[in-house]
């Protein structure tokens, strides 16, 4: 069990570095070309796409272009960092 003192560092910590790997995430995948209104013409999200043809739901391709443009990919970014704040809290069902 944490002592209540840690449990505020890692409540501290937890929350914002969930976000940040967001963040993260999300650079990374702009890197790559897949924009907001999805892949950038001439990026290597383009030319993945244009070589698997039609994108097939919920393969990762289909993931990564949900999470760049904020849809379903976005709350599972969010529960996961809640997930790991409250793990860090020691809060248990």
């Amino acid at each position: 069990m944490c002592a209540a003192g840690n449990r505020a560092v890692a409540a501290a910590l937890g929350g914002p570095g969930g976000l940040s790997v967001i963040g993260l995430v999300h650079a990374i995948l702009a890197l790559i070309g897949f924009g907001p209104i999805g892949p950038v013409a001439g990026s290597l999200a383009a030319a993945i796409q244009a070589s698997i043809g039609n994108v097939a739901g919920g393969s990762a391709f289909a993931i990564a272009q949900s999470v760049a443009m904020g849809g379903a990919g976005v709350g599972a970014w969010l529960g996961a960092a809640f997930g790991g704040v409250l793990v860090a809290l020691g809060i248990r069902r």
